[in-house]
């Protein structure tokens, strides 16, 4: 059986770092539904998450 794997904040494209805070935060912006489906999903996999490539970036300048 294959496991799925779980996103992680780490990978996201979505999780920078905030100087104000001095930690790393999700910056998606969510409306109120969104956000209620999101902390529904608190202990599972993040529906909103998007795997950050900086290389798929760097592609696309060349």
């Amino acid at each position: 059986m294959k496991k799925k794997m779980k996103s992680s904040c780490d990978f996201c494209q979505y999780y920078d770092y905030d100087e104000e805070l001095d930690s790393y935060v999700c910056t998606l912006n969510l409306d109120e539904d969104e956000m209620e489906k999101f902390m529904l999903y608190s202990n599972r996999d993040c529906p909103y998450f998007k795997f950050y490539d900086e290389y798929k970036f760097v592609q696309k300048q060349n």
